[in-house]
């Protein structure tokens, strides 16, 4: 079904929904499986009416689908068994049973022979799992909790739960545009007519004399407007696995087949705003009426509809309904040149990384890659063409370097999160770098991707992880996992070199269109099976497809053998040119390069020049050559905001065209002031994926007195002033003048930045000694000492709209009504040598934590303890969820010991060994599929997830002098590449996939106490980290340079500060999604939540106005990273 007949059946369902035909709606949700309506399952569930709860869902999914699914159908038939037993109805418990329960006997035979094992009990809750089952009711409602949220996580689900957001009576003012269309092209017109029904097109008869058209009008206002679907958010308990691709969909919404008269309906007035209460109405090119007449149907009293509506319209205000056009105007096209750069070699390729959008990749004919920071005007990075083992090569290409072949770049590309970069080679080569978010290039993969040439490289996401997709001379397409190198998909199917390759995804459906110099377009399913699409581009030759920037409207752009050039806009519904551009005026001896922005703007380069394209007109918009020098057919690359447009040069370079808005963004690099203490100033967009890696290792031995000497260093600790490897700042809030040298951010007053107390009526002081943020960013749940957990959530209301945590709002500390407290089983635990460990569930339903005694599993709304298991010895020192399935938890033991652990099974699949001492961290990659641990012996070791076999181990590089005896603890940066290692000596950035360390900092200067605890921003592009004298201080993440220091002044009162018992931070976590809030867990029992003051907005301010002097003292040593031997510096 083509994507507009989807939408019909959305305005029939609101229709039916507005006329009240409620089992009609529900019977075409079903039948047609487009939208789930949550509301309707929930009453159904709530009602008991099960035979109805599983038809609904028939129409949706089926219990085999998935895990899921499986789940879904499991929970509800054993709430109707267990309702049959409440009841003392055995016969009908058996039925269910056999019926019902019986097939899940072949994927979990225990469980099957435990829940048959309650029909001897007189009361299942005897049983010690259900002993804290209901009543029906409340075991109704726990369920319906659960299934939302296997419904939220399902991938059959996906994009299913939300109704569109329509206006009232869609259907109904579709209608009404319709027949005002047919009354407008009418021979002869005529007031007031009378239309009695929809199954033929409307004529009026002829009438005495000629009257001007009447506008026809549906009695929007006189019907009931009844409330319209709730939209339903999705937050998935469990990572959402990748649906599997419908072939059948991909024929469907590439099939040529023409759109039926219903569509074309839609299609012509489904942009026309038509509000509530307000008529729309036409205005002819004739002689206007001298008084409005509209006409109505199914209404007898159209008439008096008529006057009521009358008066509100003159006649200079009536319109035809056509969409409402957009403020675009030429000076958003970017036209004026800003820069001329030289390259040195013929460029071949470029692309704008995603985020920092005035940092270009260049790729030349000499095989360099270069990259530009164009505000600064300098070349950051440039990596000469080098096989990097030449011995991993194949025999073919071998022999051709042996002859000195050329090698020319054909393809740069950044991934779209901007962490890699894709180069491909005119021979047989592919390379992938990482790119840290500094001026380096890392080594990731080398691979021989094609026999000839390989002609483009494109970056997809066709499961969770993230894959390169190749092309080549050798007619294949071809798809590589971006961290390992291994060929996942081999498509053949062209009978001619395959010369470019554009993945999308449609829905849930992910593909590749592919297209071959004898010009046939193909289509292509992650799965093996074939081509499902094979058309003929115009000019039968070299074309290159894009979408529009989101992904709704695909274009092409391709030469004739002959020169001839076309530009086309694809019907993607049909397979059909929707509309061919005009303005190519001579043929071209090459092939003609494009690029699409801002949804609106098509660019192309020829003859010199490069002209511009409004998307829905076919006639040139306008011109520009640049200022001269152009290539004859330059390649054209806009940045992702259409601000910026490269183009190349004839003298093998490039210019810069940029806008109003571009040309302010270069400016704002250009004055940036570059000073070597400044840090790298680096733009993630990731979210970071919530590890909670962090969150469960022992408190550091503090021995420092609070009145420790700092002595700042008036050197730079070997930083060169002068260096060209320094990174240059590319945000203009950092901006700042090259008068004055940066200088590190000091707070030292409360007044200087934002600190709210979380209250705590208890009279317990015990440490707080693990700390987390729920997922969802509303509240705060700290693990004490003595084993009780406190949670405290923000309130939704005027000074805070969103609910989330913040310190321009006080918290309250949640309990149920119940009064219970979340408390650990400490029962024989001496809790001076007691290791606490905590972990919270993706989806915040349930904490694990154990204090030195049994883990116990807590449902956070009513704080019970839910199970309790992994009694000591030995005792469990860390918690970690698994990434893929919340019932399967890493689980660090005393004894050194690594447990993987099924929940659901009560049973430990493997058992890890590697350390020596016991287990201080853990911490998933996805990316890298793999399990980091860390232990008090400083060392690391890495597993396996599929095998859970060790891959390495490595120690921790411990500075001369300190001996390898505290805590070390592990994170992962929102790539899943580099890690954050934390140990009471050192800060360290490695790099996961080799294990080697790339950054390590140690304390000094105005920071000498040992780290406390340590932990990533949400967004890693900053490291909080805490010491024992009560300093806090704010990393840059990638260099580790210090960017603030926050004194124990600033959160602590002056009677704690002047007493004689130090008060520090034992932890800290960071906000999930406010990358400058975090929070901070006291020796005292006390938890503080800390933001930047509101008009700084950030952590690290600009330089004061006395040239950078700060009380009197050069900058500290401390503002740079005091990297070992073996590093270089960036």
């Amino acid at each position: 079904m083509s994507s507009l007949s989807r939408e019909l059946v959305f305005l029939i369902l609101q229709f039916l929904e507005e006329e009240k035909f409620k089992e009609s709606v529900h019977r075409l949700e079903k039948e047609s499986g487009f939208f789930f309506n949550m509301k309707y399952f929930e009453e159904k569930v709530q009602a008991g009416e099960w035979d109805e709860v599983e038809k609904y869902l028939a129409g949706f999914t089926k219990v085999d689908d998935n895990r899921y699914s499986m789940k879904i159908f499991f929970e509800i038939r054993k709430q109707k068994y267990l309702e049959a037993l409440d009841r003392q109805d055995k016969a009908k418990a058996v039925e269910i049973l056999v019926s019902d329960l019986k097939v899940f006997s072949t994927f979990n035979e225990e469980l099957f022979k435990e829940i048959t094992q309650l029909l001897t009990l007189n009361n299942f809750r005897e049983n010690e799992q259900l002993s804290k089952y209901g009543d029906t009711k409340t075991a109704r409602s726990i369920m319906l909790v659960e299934l939302k949220k296997l419904i939220e996580a399902n991938p059959l689900f996906r994009d299913k739960l939300a109704f569109p957001t329509l206006k009232s009576s869609r259907l109904r003012t579709l209608i009404n545009q319709s027949l005002n269309w047919q009354h407008q092209l009418c021979k002869n017109p005529r007031p007031n007519p009378d239309i009695k029904t929809l199954f033929t097109d409307h004529t009026c008869t002829p009438p005495n004399g000629p009257l001007a058209p009447t506008p026809v009008s549906l009695p929007v206002a006189a019907v009931a407007k009844p409330a319209a679907y709730t939209s339903l958010g999705a937050h998935s308990p469990f990572p959402p696995t990748a649906a599997t691709a419908n072939a059948g969909a991909l024929a469907g919404w590439m099939a040529n087949a023409a759109s039926s008269s219903v569509q074309a309906a839609v299609v012509t007035a489904s942009s026309i705003p038509v509000q509530q209460n307000q008529v729309s109405v036409l205005k002819r090119p004739r002689t206007p009426p001298s008084v409005p007449v509209m006409v109505d149907y199914q209404n007898p009293d159209h008439e008096q509809l008529m006057k009521r509506l009358r008066p509100a319209i003159s006649v200079e205000e009536v319109t035809y309904p056509t969409s409402r056009p957009q403020a675009w105007s030429l000076d958003d096209l970017p036209r004026t040149v800003a820069l001329t750069m030289h390259q040195g070699s013929m460029v071949i390729s470029m692309d704008f990384h995603p985020s920092h959008h005035t940092l270009l990749l260049v790729g030349s004919a000499n095989g360099e890659i270069t990259l530009w920071e164009l505000g600064m005007r300098e070349r950051l990075v440039s990596k000469p063409f080098k096989i990097w083992e030449m011995s991993k090569c194949s025999v073919q290409f071998q022999a051709l370097m042996v002859n000195d072949t050329p090698i020319s770049v054909s393809r740069v590309a950044w991934s779209p999160d901007g962490n890699f970069v894709g180069v491909a080679f005119s021979k047989h080569l592919i390379q992938l770098y990482a790119y840290p978010g500094s001026n380096d290039l890392i080594q990731r993969l080398e691979i021989d991707a094609h026999v000839g040439g390989v002609n483009d490289l494109a970056f997809a996401h066709p499961t969770k992880q993230l894959c390169v997709v190749t092309c080549g001379d050798d007619k294949l397409i071809k798809v590589w996992d971006s961290m390992t190198g291994q060929k996942l998909f081999n498509f053949e199917g062209h009978d001619a070199p395959v010369y470019s390759i554009c993945p999308h995804h449609k829905e849930n459906i992910q593909f590749i269109f592919s297209t071959a110099v004898d010009g046939k377009i193909k289509a292509w399913l992650y799965d093996n099976m074939g081509s499902r699409v094979d058309y003929d581009a115009p000019g039968h030759w070299c074309t290159t497809m894009l979408y529009s920037a989101d992904g709704s409207r695909l274009f092409s752009c391709g030469t004739s053998k002959d020169g001839e050039s076309f530009l086309v806009e694809w019907n993607e519904s049909e397979g059909a040119i929707k509309r061919t551009y005009m303005g190519f005026r001579k043929k071209s001896a090459g092939v003609v390069s494009f690029d699409t922005t801002q949804n609106h703007f098509l660019a192309a380069g020829e003859d010199s020049q490069i002209k511009f394209w409004d998307m829905d007109n076919i006639n040139l918009l306008t011109v520009t050559d640049a200022e001269g020098g152009l290539s004859s057919l330059p390649r054209v690359r806009f940045n992702k905001e259409g601000n910026l447009l490269a183009v190349t040069t004839a003298d093998n370079g490039f210019k810069i065209l940029a806008n109003a808005v571009g040309l302010r963004s270069l400016r704002a690099v250009e004055t940036s002031a570059f000073d070597p203490l400044r840090m790298p100033i680096v733009s993630a967009t990731i979210k970071a994926s919530g590890s909670s890696a962090v969150g469960n290792v022992g408190p550091v031995n503090c021995k420092v007195e609070r009145s420790s000497p700092v002595r700042p260093s008036p050197t730079l600790n070997g930083v060169d002033p002068l260096g060209r490897s320094v990174e240059k700042p590319r945000v203009l809030d950092d901006a700042t003048d090259k008068t004055k040298p940066w200088q590190l951010a000091e707070i030292v007053d409360h007044g200087q930045c934002r600190v709210v107390t979380l209250p705590d009526s208890t009279a317990s002081s015990s440490k707080v000694v693990r700390l987390l943020y729920t997922n969802s960013g509303v509240g705060i749940l700290a693990l004490g000492s003595n084993g009780v957990q406190k949670l405290w959530k923000w309130p939704r209301n005027e000074q805070n709209p969103s609910g989330k945590a913040t310190a321009n709002v006080v918290p309250q500390i949640w309990q149920p009504n119940s009064g219970l407290l979340m408390t650990n089983d400490v029962t024989g635990v001496n809790l001076e040598e007691a290791v606490p460990c905590i972990a919270l569930s993706k989806n915040d339903s349930y904490v694990m934590s154990a204090t030195g005694g049994k883990v116990s599993l807590f449902n956070m709304m009513t704080f019970k303890v839910m199970t309790t298991f992994m009694s000591p010895p030995p005792a469990s020192t860390f918690l970690a969820f698994h990434p893929q399935d919340n019932n399967i938890i890493a689980i660090g033991m005393e004894d050194s010991t690594i447990h993987i652990y099924n929940v659901r099974v009560d049973e430990v699949k493997s058992k890890l060994k590697g350390h020596q001492k016991r287990i201080t961290g853990l911490a998933f990659s996805t990316s890298l599929n793999i399990l980091v641990s860390s232990g008090a012996d400083a060392h690391l070791c890495v597993w396996s997830i599929d095998t859970w076999e060790k891959r390495k181990s490595v120690a921790i590089q411990i500075p001369a002098g300190k001996a390898p005896t505290s805590d070390t603890r592990v994170q992962f940066h929102s790539d899943q590449i580099r890690m954050l290692v934390v140990h009471e000596t050192q800060l360290a950035i490695y790099d996961a996939s080799k294990m080697e360390r790339i950054r390590q900092w140690i304390p000094q200067d105005v920071l000498p106490a040992p780290i406390s605890y340590a932990a990533y921003s949400c967004n890693s592009q900053s490291v909080y980290a805490t010491f024992c004298d009560g300093n806090v201080g704010v990393f840059d993440a990638d260099s580790l340079r210090l960017r603030c220091r926050i004194a124990s002044s600033v959160y602590l009162p002056q009677a704690i500060l002047k007493g004689n018992q130090a008060v520090y931070p034992l932890v800290v976590a960071a906000h999930p999604t406010e990358a400058n809030q975090f929070a901070i867990g006291l020796s005292d029992g006390s938890v503080k939540l800390m933001e930047p003051s509101e008009s700084e907005g950030k952590w690290g301010v600009n330089p004061p106005a006395d040239n950078g002097a700060l009380n009197g003292k050069t900058t500290s040593s401390s503002t740079t990273s005091n990297h070992t031997p073996d590093q270089s510096q960036r």
